[in-house]
């Protein structure tokens, strides 16, 4: 498996591991974006380990296929981490952090998208 699929499933045990502290955070101290940021990461964590997959064993464009998962893991890290440090730290790291990852998610899922359905290996 070539480095940067590695890198993909690296992330996808970090955001596994995330989600489910945030989502223990969120069950006991509350709040709708610990469960939000939570929820982000768990459901992207099996989409990064399938993507990295998909750019190893199918006869789709290696690249784009990686440049989705690159965009869907950055959007999800911005989304989640900007709601996570507002939440647990009244802190926002980043000026329109949440909604420049929801945006980088959306492009990651479209590229896959076009990808699939487009794309030549």
């Amino acid at each position: 498996m070539k480095t940067a699929s590695r890198v993909l499933l690296a992330l996808a045990g970090l955001y596994g591991a995330a989600g489910v502290a945030l989502a223990a955070a969120s069950a006991h101290l509350g709040g709708p974006n610990l469960a939000t940021a939570a929820q982000i990461l768990l459901f992207h964590a099996p989409a990064l380990v399938g993507i990295a997959v998909a750019a190893e064993l199918t006869a789709l464009p290696r690249r784009l296929v990686l440049a989705a998962g690159a965009a869907i893991a950055l959007g999800a890290f911005a989304f989640s981490g900007t709601l996570a440090a507002g939440a647990l730290a009244n802190w926002r790291p980043v000026p329109m952090g949440a909604p420049t990852g929801g945006f980088l998610m959306i492009g990651g899922w479209l590229l896959l998208a076009g990808a699939a359905a487009f794309g030549r290996r």
